[in-house]
């Protein structure tokens, strides 16, 4: 079965192998890969596409997703949550990116909200963080609309093409989050 969430602005659904043209077409631009990590290249091929996919595709539990819109089986963008091991094996990092057509709608927004809310009851998780660069003002709004709370800012600890970066710790607890 295959694991779909209606966000309301926004539908998660699983990623497909299918989507890779897609996904190459809405993460190839720099605004987009430039306050993600570096795994997440500029330029971004249809090569890059279908490794990723060919890594997340099918796997158990369900951790990425695609963002697409009611009525469009497009993919705008992903989310997903990073399940974490060992001792932190309650925890997950957030992450979420959306192509340029697709910013300014509260798509991100609705997205974080719903993929916070599968790691809580679906996932069983008690502690969802994410990491967000400070310059990054679009990212910071999406967290602290959602309700995820500043724990503190890391400072120098990130470095994206030769720039030192001082990156904000956001987290959302299962006790805290609204039903």
């Amino acid at each position: 079965m295959t694991t779909v969430i209606d966000a309301g602005r926004c539908i998660l659904r699983e990623w497909r192998l299918t989507d890779e043209e897609a996904l190459a077409r809405q993460a190839n631009d720099r605004r987009v890969s430039i306050d993600l990590r570096d795994r997440f290249p500029y330029p971004y091929t249809t090569a890059h596409a279908a490794e990723w996919l060919r890594k997340n595709v099918g796997a158990d539990p369900v951790t990425a997703f695609a963002i697409t819109e009611p009525g469009s089986d497009e993919p705008l963008g992903g989310v997903g949550l990073m399940l974490q091991e060992d001792v932190h094996r309650i925890c997950a990092e957030m992450g979420y990116w959306l192509g340029v057509t697709a910013w300014g709608r509260g798509l991100a927004t609705a997205a974080v909200k719903a993929a916070t809310a599968y790691g809580f009851d679906t996932l069983g998780l008690e502690r969802i963080f994410a990491v967000a660069n400070t310059r990054n003002r679009g990212s910071v709004r999406v967290l602290e609309k959602v309700g995820y709370a500043l724990e503190g800012t890391m400072r120098r600890n990130a470095i994206k093409e030769g720039v030192l970066l001082d990156q904000f710790m956001y987290a959302a607890l299962k006790t805290e989050w609204p039903r």
